[in-house]
Formats: structure tokens, C-alpha cells, sequence
């Protein structure tokens, strides 16, 4: 049985003869369809009546976005260009294309590339393992490799709703990673309502992740481009602010936001993502797996980042809500462990010693033990609020501010300086 494949390389001078070279049995692949634009490609994929998609870089509102709705349906996608043509080799690697081609390359090749493709998808509704066996092997094709990715650490600060402090904490530890010499950019990808933007004084129409997710959907984000979307807000530090407005939280796509990432991780060590507090699959309620998800960027960077922190408050209702959250992340992501830290931790909601008490619920009703401890300084936060600067700017001495340089240090991994004849260590509440 061949493998079904739809094409999508109009305008290509060489589109005709490599059609008429595939379609030729002893490669065991049949063209189903020659599609003419994304539309069309994006429709026939849906009915199910194909594996596998080729297509170029050349097609017409092709984006990343495209890609994962293929991907989705079960169809998988190797991509032709022209020979030579490195940039667009990139582009489509940067869209989600794993596997390219150069347009000269054999058909026999081409076509074990394709076979290769539908062995590493996940098929929608369709088992391809009776294709796969029925075809002649031909053997794998060389491929080039991919993008590097860069060595470059993410760091996702999430936690559950009620402002148990989750852009306080991140912002704290990009500006202490920063004065520690670790290079970072803060990335505000809430979809909620982020508000980076507004605690350090920057420009809430600023483009940031918006206009980076977009660059990145059209495979034409390179870090001179993130460099000119993010903001430089000190040595070693860049902020890439967050949606201007919620209800524009359609133009943050998953896939997008994850280009984005991998392209912060050539530039800097550590990238701090403050994430939206919702875990839910908002995919499997719509029914539709072509339809926007609100909460699919901030899974996709839980799943993508090398530490979670999750932010939980210290009074019981926040308690409480950090554990059925702590729930939810291990039943949507059962390979994420996040290291939990309890922010706001002061004497009076939690009666005795409330260090002790809030460790041992947790670990009692969540099965996390704390990682940290963050003390409340109510005063020091609203300097800083007040003032669009960082604790360390605003309150240099505040304890909250000591805790997250120390907490910083150790998510980073580096040593922590250390502290001037006078200052108390005490990550200890109240």
C-alpha cells in the first residue's frame, strides 16, 4: 500500500517533474493532491485521506501555526527548497519542519524522507503502522541537522490564581540572575494579565512577545529581531513585555512562543517566563483541535522549561489553592516537578511557627516539600511598585529582596556573593 501524500509546492518550476517522479510505484508513495495554497492544504488534511504533506518554504502564508494544525490532523511534513538556499532551509526548520530537502535531491530520497516523517507523527484517528511495513525500505536519507539550540536555561514562575506574587518573583530573579553577571531576559508571557511592563516603567504598547510570536510564526525571528523587540533594562538584563490588552491573547500561539524560547536560549543564560496561573486544557472542551487555546502557551512553556517555580501565598486560601493546582500540573504535565516556593510568609494567617506549619500541610496534602521560603515586606514591594524600579533598586536591604537574590542564585547556579557586615542572612518568615 503507498503512502498517500499531498503536495503544496505551486509555483515551484520544478513541482511537475517531481510529482510525476513520486507517483512512480517502485517509490511507494502516491500524490493524492496537488494543493495551491495553505487553505487548501489545511482542508484536504482534515478529511483524513493523507499521511503525509510536502511542501516549500515558498508557500504563501505558511506559518507555524499551519504546521501544528497539520500536525494535529495527523499529517506529517517534510519540506523542499530551493538548492542552496539556507534561509529558507532555517525558516522552515524554525516553523516546526524537521525534516528539508533540497528540491534536487532523488526522489528514492524524498520519498524515505516522507516515510521517515510518518513514522515520528502521531497519527489523528488513523494507524500507519500497516503502511509503514507494506513500503520498500529504502534507507534514511541524510538529513541536515537542526538549529542549535542554544544552551541558554528557562525558568517558568507559575502558580495559581490570587496574586500569590508570581511577576513579584519573577522579576526579582531576572534582576538579581542579572546582578549576579548571569545574562537573562524576562519574558511576560501571562495571558491573563500580564503586568511587567507597567512594575518596571516600560511602555505597555511596546510590541514584546507579541511582535516576537509573530516574527517567529513567520519563520523570520533572529536575534537581531528579538534584540530589537526587548527591552534593555540594565546590564545583562532584557524585558520582552507582555499583551497590551487580555483579549488579545489570540496572537500567542503555542508553537510561536516555544520558537521564542528556543530563540532566548542562544542569547541569554537563563529566561524567566512569568506564566498565567491555568493548567486546563482548554483544547479538549472547545472539541475543535483547530481552535485558539487560551491557556496552551503557558503549557507549552511549563513543558519547555528546564525549572519550574511554583508560587504559592501563605495564608490557607492560598494554601489550599496551591495544592489543587499543584493537581492539576501533575495530571495535564505528569513529568513537570516544580520546586515550590511560599511567598508572603508572615506571622498572623498561619498560627505558631508558620514555616513549619505551612511545610508540613503541604507536604501532607500536595506531597511537595518547600524549596523556599519568601518573607512579606509589604513595604519594600510597594516602594518598588510606586517608584517602576526592582526591589534592588527600590529597597536594597529589604528582606524580600536578599531571599530572591539568594533563591536566584541557586536556580542559576551560581555562587552567591557575599553579603556586606551587617546584613542579616535569614531566609526564615517573621
Amino acid at each position: 500500500m503507498a503512502l498517500q501524500v499531498f503536495t503544496a509546492v505551486t509555483g515551484a518550476a520544478w513541482e511537475s517533474e517531481l510529482v510525476g517522479a513520486l507517483d512512480r510505484a517502485d517509490h511507494g508513495v502516491t500524490v493524492v493532491r496537488r494543493c495551491v495554497d495553505v487553505s487548501e492544504l489545511l482542508a484536504v488534511a482534515a478529511t483524513g485521506t493523507g499521511q503525509a504533506a510536502l511542501l516549500s518554504a515558498e508557500l504563501r502564508r505558511l506559518d507555524s501555526d499551519a504546521i501544528a494544525r497539520l500536525e494535529a490532523a495527523g499529517v506529517a511534513v517534510v519540506g523542499l527548497v530551493e538548492p542552496g538556499d539556507e534561509r529558507a532551509a532555517d525558516r522552515l526548520r524554525q516553523l516546526g519542519v524537521v525534516r528539508v530537502l533540497p528540491a534536487d535531491a532523488e526522489p528514492d530520497e524524498i520519498a524515505a524522507a516522507l516515510r521517515d516523517a510518518v513514522v515520528g507523527t502521531t497519527s489523528a484517528g488513523r494507524d500507519v503502522a500497516d503502511t509503514r511495513s507494506a513500503l520498500p525500505v529504502l534507507g534514511a536519507p541524510q538529513q541536515p541537522e537542526d538549529r542549535p539550540a542554544g544552551r541558554g536555561r528557562v525558568v517558568a514562575v507559575w502558580g495559581p490564581t490570587g496574586a500569590p506574587g508570581r511577576t513579584t518573583v519573577a522579576v526579582g530573579l531576572a534582576d538579581e540572575m542579572a546582578r549576579l553577571g548571569v545574562s537573562s531576559i524576562l519574558v511576560d508571557a501571562d495571558v491573563y494579565g500580564g503586568v511587567i511592563a507597567q512594575m518596571l516603567g516600560l511602555l505597555d504598547e511596546s510590541p514584546g512577545l507579541a511582535g516576537a510570536a509573530r516574527l517567529a510564526a513567520g519563520g523570520q525571528l533572529d536575534g537581531a529581531g528579538l534584540v530589537r523587540l526587548a527591552w534593555a533594562v540594565r546590564p545583562h538584563l532584557r524585558v520582552l513585555t507582555g499583551l497590551s490588552r487580555a483579549d488579545r491573547w489570540p496572537e500567542l500561539r503555542p508553537r510561536a512562543v516555544e520558537a521564542v524560547l528556543e530563540e532566548t536560549r542562544r542569547l541569554a543564560e537563563v529566561t524567566v517566563v512569568d506564566c498565567s496561573f491555568s493548567v486546563e486544557d482548554d483544547e479538549e472542551l472547545s472539541f475543535d483541535t483547530a481552535a485558539p487555546r487560551r491557556n496552551g502557551v503557558t503549557l507549552a512553556v511549563l513543558e519547555a522549561a528546564n525549572t519550574v517555580l511554583c508560587v504559592s501565598g501563605a495564608d490557607p486560601v492560598a494554601l489550599q489553592r496551591s495544592i489543587r493546582a499543584l493537581g492539576e500540573l501533575r495530571d495535564v504535565l505528569p513529568g513537570v516537578e516544580p520546586l515550590l516556593v511560599v511567598n508572603q510568609v508572615r506571622r498572623g494567617p498561619v498560627p505558631g511557627d508558620a514555616r513549619r506549619e505551612i511545610g508540613d500541610a503541604l507536604e501532607r496534602f500536595a506531597g511537595h516539600g518547600v524549596g523556599c521560603f519568601l518573607p512579606a515586606d509589604r513595604r519594600a514591594t510597594d516602594a518598588a511598585l510606586a517608584s517602576g524600579r526592582t526591589l534592588a533598586e527600590a529597597a536594597p536591604s529589604s528582606p524580600l529582596r536578599l531571599a530572591l537574590r539568594s533563591l536566584a542564585a541557586e536556580v542559576a547556579e551560581v555562587s552567591e556573593p557575599p553579603r556586606r557586615r551587617g546584613v542579616r542572612r535569614d531566609r526564615r518568615a517573621g
